[in-house]
Order: structure tokens, then sequence, then C-alpha cells
């Protein structure tokens, strides 16, 4: 299945390893207003987005419209990443989202 991340300041890594992703979220660390959010897309349409203050969005534009969590820690991010890369949707459909952006 194919899935890509792109990192905060705008680089595309397709089928990023696990390594790679740590290091995605890792950049969100860095103090920029500007560029808060790194995100994993996956060919089901499906995006995992995480925010720097710990706001991960979860959305589909064909399936309707966001879900979010908040203070998300980054091991829990990186977990979600992992498993939307092996394309298990319905798993983290299953997660506790509060519909809506925030």
């Amino acid at each position: 299945m194919a899935y890509h991340i792109y990192r905060r300041w705008g680089e595309c890594v397709d089928e990023p390893t696990l390594e790679q992703m740590r290091e995605a979220l890792a950049d969100l660390d860095a103090l920029d207003d500007e560029h808060p959010v790194a995100w994993l897309s996956h060919e089901s349409g499906w995006t995992l987005s995480a925010y720097s203050s710990g706001l991960l969005i979860w959305e589909n534009l064909d399936a309707g419209g966001p879900m979010h969590m908040k203070d998300i820690p980054r091991d829990r991010v990186l977990e979600l990443w992992e498993r939307l890369s092996r394309g298990d949707v319905d798993a983290i459909g299953h997660e506790p989202w509060i519909t809506g952006n925030i």
C-alpha cells in the first residue's frame, strides 16, 4: 500500500520507515508557529496530521468532516501513523475522536 509523510518544513517521503516517521515527529519539537504540522497520508484517502501542540486530526475529504484529539503524546502519534501506513483505517477510526476541527 502506498503512503507518504509530509515533514514540517515541506519534505515529502514516500513509504517512510518507522525511524523516518519518528524523525518527522521530532521536527515538531522546534518552535515554529508558521509550520506547526507534519502528516501521514495513505492511498485510502485518510490522513493523520500531528501538530506541535499535541493536536491530532484524522480526516478523509471523501468521508466527511475531520475529527480530532488533543494532547496526544508523540509515541501515540507514531503508533497511529504506523497503523495508518499498514492501512488499518478501521482501528484508527475507533479511537476516541471528537467530531470537527478544533
